[in-house]
């Protein structure tokens, strides 16, 4: 029985907002959860598929491009594979792609959640918005909810 949730944050670290995702992968990692494994990425890659498929549930947290002059939230979807019999091999850009390729090789997909946290600034730097600081936080809470579902 596979019980490790697991958490996969990506993003470039070296343009601002664009690093939430590693950064909320790195923080989960240091609350110490038991069954949970937190994995931070630059991309997502075809060799996270064998972690995908060792695990209970995937997490997948990333940063949104967002427009300052909109509604800035949090976003939770629960995300299945592509209905599709066509996967790349090559880098993957999408979490839903990843699944699928989860799915064509090892034929298990487990419960898959993919976090957006909005995005404003992705000038070069370490240095984040307030509203991407802010959600960082909920993302947090969120992935702690989603780990006792």
């Amino acid at each position: 029985m596979k019980s490790e949730v697991l958490v996969i944050g990506y993003g470039n670290t070296l343009r601002s907002d664009d690093g939430a995702g590693q950064l909320v992968s790195e923080a989960v990692a240091k609350q110490g959860w038991s069954n949970v494994r937190s994995l931070c990425r630059h991309q997502l890659t075809p060799e996270l598929a064998e972690d995908i498929a060792n695990s209970s549930s995937v997490i997948f947290v990333d940063a949104l491009v967002s427009n300052p002059s909109e509604s800035l939230t949090l976003i939770v979807e629960k995300i299945e594979p592509l209905a599709t019999n066509n996967v790349g091999l090559g880098h993957t850009a999408n979490p839903r792609s990843l699944l699928s390729l989860t799915q064509a090789v090892y034929n298990y997909v487990p419960p898959a959640w993919w976090i957006l946290i909005p995005a404003v600034n992705f000038e070069f730097g370490e240095q984040l918005s307030p509203v991407t600081k802010r959600a960082i936080n909920e993302a947090i809470e969120q992935i702690e909810r989603l780990k006792n579902s």
